[in-house]
Parts: structure tokens; C-alpha cells; sequence
């Protein structure tokens, strides 16, 4: 074999991985398992209830889903910056370094004072680590708590009239895929990744409404005021908390500017609100 064969044969290996993809059946682990399938590589879809078992809270499904993987995407439920969170990332990715899976991205949000302590964990955990911090996702309005209200036709939450720049959750997923590999240039690294242009949630759902052809409202309420609802359909007292404090700061319009990963990562723009709002009333998701 030839030396131009044999690094060949090693860009191949280091491109080609098997990839472990936590929350599997969420919003981002969907899509990044698709991408990471697309790309050639072989996929470990992780989830509580799928067949490779995966549970945050639950440290012995740990080392059957890692083991044998050459990277993993961290997605931790039910937010990056929930109470605990630091802790139970920081001993996965330590486990993961142990059992020699060398690559982890971890899936973050922009303005999110809470996921340092998980930032930190991957960071300090001796693999070769890539946070990816993601403005609000699209699909937060297809998909989830939200799909019901938006379905009723009214959305009512505590964002007031703040800007965000809503990013498309398949873009989360290319540039995941892409900064995956060991040769990508991107390890060591914080990416800030958003969509092309700045909407109010207004905005979005005035968006949606005229894509589905129906009446949509949004109500803006006071984190409070939506953290008392969240407790009377029952959500735990510390949930609610942590959600009240989150909707105060990351909702603050802290958040209101473009970043440009997708296009570093990428070489394109990142897809418009537009086309996610067409496409999903196309698909039907959101008739009363």
C-alpha cells in the first residue's frame, strides 16, 4: 500500500464513526441521528424506551450505549441548564473519556447563564469536547408543550415582545454532524449558531398563522404568571422554579442578535422561519 493509500484509508476511518446520539426521539437527537446516518455513519439512537437504552438519570445505561462509540451528542433532558445538570454531564462525558469514546458535542443555548455547569463538565472532562450553543428552536412551535396551544390557536407565553432568531433544529443537526469529526477543526470550541433574521414570538406566530391560513394568537404573560399555569397542570414545584428563572434571564432580550456558525460551519445560510412555517402547515401540523 502506498503512503497516499494509507492516508487515504485513514481519512476514511476518521470520517466514517460510530456515533452514539442521546435523546434520540427529541427535537435535536432526531434529526442528528438522520444527519449522522446521511453522512455514512453508523448510529447508536439512544433513548429511555428505544433500543439502546439511555437515561440520564439512570447511570447504568450509561456504559452499554457508550461503549464501542467513537463520539457522542449530548442532549440533556430537560435543559442544559436544569438544576443537577452539571454534575450528571460532567460524570457521563468522564465515563465516555474511560471507555474511549473521544469526541462529545454537547448541545447548549445561547444566553443561558444556567449551562455553565454542564459547559464546564465536558470541558474538564478530557475529551476532545465541542459546545454548540443554539438559539430558539423552530421546531419549539411544531413540536413539544407548545403544539397544543399553538393547535388551539392561542400561544401564551412569557417572552413579551423580545427578538429571537429562531434556528431550524436540522441545522442544530448538520452542524453537529459536521464538527463531529475528530479532523473537523472544531474541537476545543464554543459555536453560537442561530437562524438568518431576528422575529418577536409575534412575529412567529403571525408567521405560522398565515402559513397554516388560520387564526393564531399569542398572549405575552409574565414568567410568573406562566410559571403559576405550569403549577396548576401540575408540574413540580423545583421544575417550575428553574423554568420561572429561565424565561427571566434567557427571555430578557439577551439573545436578540444573528450569530453566524451554521454559515462558518456550513458554507451556507441557515434556513428561514419561513420555509419551516410553510413546510409544517404543508405537513398539517398545525389544524385545530
Amino acid at each position: 500500500m502506498t503512503e497516499t493509500e494509507e492516508n487515504t484509508q485513514r481519512i476514511q476511518h476518521t470520517q466514517k464513526m460510530t456515533v452514539l446520539v442521546t435523546g434520540a426521539t427529541g427535537r435535536t437527537g432526531r434529526r442528528v441521528a438522520e444527519a449522522a446516518r446521511a453522512a455514512g455513519h453508523t448510529v447508536r439512537a439512544a433513548s429511555r424506551s428505544g433500543a439502546v437504552r439511555f437515561d440520564w438519570y439512570d447511570p447504568s445505561t450509561w456504559e452499554d450505549a457508550l461503549r464501542g462509540a467513537d463520539a457522542a451528542y449530548l442532549a440533556y433532558m430537560p435543559d442544559v441548564g436544569a438544576p443537577g445538570a452539571g454534575e450528571t454531564v460532567g460524570a457521563l462525558a468522564r465515563r465516555a473519556v474511560e471507555l474511549g469514546v473521544r469526541r462529545l458535542v454537547l448541545l447548549s443555548a445561547r444566553g443561558e447563564d444556567q449551562a455553565e455547569p454542564a459547559e464546564r463538565a465536558v470541558r474538564e472532562s478530557g475529551a476532545e469536547w465541542t459546545v454548540v450553543r443554539a438559539s430558539w428552536f423552530a421546531q419549539n412551535l411544531s413540536e413539544g408543550p407548545l403544539l397544543d396551544g399553538m393547535r388551539a390557536g392561542e400561544l401564551v407565553f412569557p417572552a413579551d415582545e423580545v427578538l429571537e432568531p429562531f434556528i431550524d433544529a436540522r441545522d442544530i443537526a448538520d452542524v453537529v454532524v459536521a464538527v463531529l469529526r475528530p479532523d473537523s477543526g472544531y474541537a476545543g470550541r464554543v459555536l453560537e449558531i442561530s437562524g438568518p433574521r431576528l422575529l418577536s414570538f409575534r412575529d412567529a406566530v403571525a408567521e405560522v398563522a398565515a402559513a397554516a391560513g388560520r387564526e393564531i394568537r399569542y398572549v405575552a404573560v409574565s414568567a410568573r404568571e406562566y410559571g403559576g399555569a405550569l403549577a396548576e397542570f401540575g408540574v413540580p414545584a423545583e421544575e417550575t422554579a428553574f423554568l420561572v428563572e429561565l424565561f427571566e434571564t434567557q427571555l430578557d432580550g439577551r439573545n436578540a442578535y444573528l450569530s453566524e456558525g451554521v454559515r462558518e460551519v456550513l458554507g451556507r445560510e441557515p434556513r428561514d422561519f419561513a420555509d419551516f412555517a410553510r413546510e409544517q402547515a404543508e405537513a398539517g401540523v398545525w389544524k385545530g
